[in-house]
């Protein structure tokens, strides 16, 4: 279903000949301050608030298969896009015996497509680096979700039905991984404001209302933007 979604995504954008302002939104996110939740209901706000022949399309876990597509990769390599860093010791070792591209290979093909989609424009690009990789693009949105520890494992147990050790290991090695991967092969800090339009609390701020939040700066920079062309 979801292959289809994003064929049929990428089949409009390209028939769309006319030039007209890009809007995309990326969302950096700890692990269950709900990147997810919020990036699919911002997709369908923005279906209603700004619509137009292309549908807005969220590229979270699922942007990996638009690597392999872009690149013509074997489909084994999505063992290998992980959102994490690979020690450099095993990675050598793997490359040389041909297991999988050096992780850094595969980095710049995932940077590749995700500057791609950003520049087609109406995507919802969910981690990987996407803020950094699209902040000299006009017309982009950079948000960062964050939430206490306590609230984050509620939700990882609901969402994904764990039981309380299991949601803290996996929000613990979810961060880890995430920091290191930005600070591996960009050189940043996940956690500096200075790279984000915006720091939303979900403690503090509903999903709904986060919604409206990001929907609304959209809105706003693509009005903006629109005055160029």
């Amino acid at each position: 279903m979801d292959h289809i979604k994003f064929h049929n995504y990428i089949r409009t954008r390209m028939d769309q000949k006319e030039k007209q302002a890009t809007s995309f939104v990326t969302i950096s996110r700890q692990a269950g301050a709900g990147g997810i939740t919020i990036g699919e209901k911002l997709a369908s706000y923005l279906n209603k608030q700004l619509p137009s022949g292309c549908s807005w399309t969220v590229f979270d876990k699922s942007l990996v298969h638009e690597v392999i597509k872009d690149h013509n990769l074997s489909e084994r390599m999505l063992l290998f896009l992980k959102e994490k860093n690979i020690p450099e010791i095993q990675d050598t070792f793997e490359d040389v015996l041909r297991l999988h591209p050096a992780q850094f290979s595969l980095v710049q093909k995932t940077n590749q497509t995700i500057f791609r989609l950003a520049e087609m424009g109406h995507t919802i690009l969910v981690g990987r680096g996407a803020t950094v990789v699209t902040k000299d693009i006009a017309g982009g949105i950079h948000v960062r979700l964050v939430g206490s520890f306590k609230k984050r494992k509620e939700h990882i147990k609901e969402y994904y039905k764990f039981e309380d050790k299991e949601a803290k290991d996996f929000i613990k090695n979810e961060d880890k991984g995430r920091a290191e991967y930005l600070k591996k092969y960009f050189d940043k800090d996940i956690d500096d404001p200075l790279l984000y339009d915006v720091v939303i609390n979900t403690d503090k701020m509903s999903y709904d209302n986060a919604v409206l939040l990001i929907g609304g700066m959209v809105i706003q920079k693509r009005k903006h933007e629109e005055k160029r062309f």
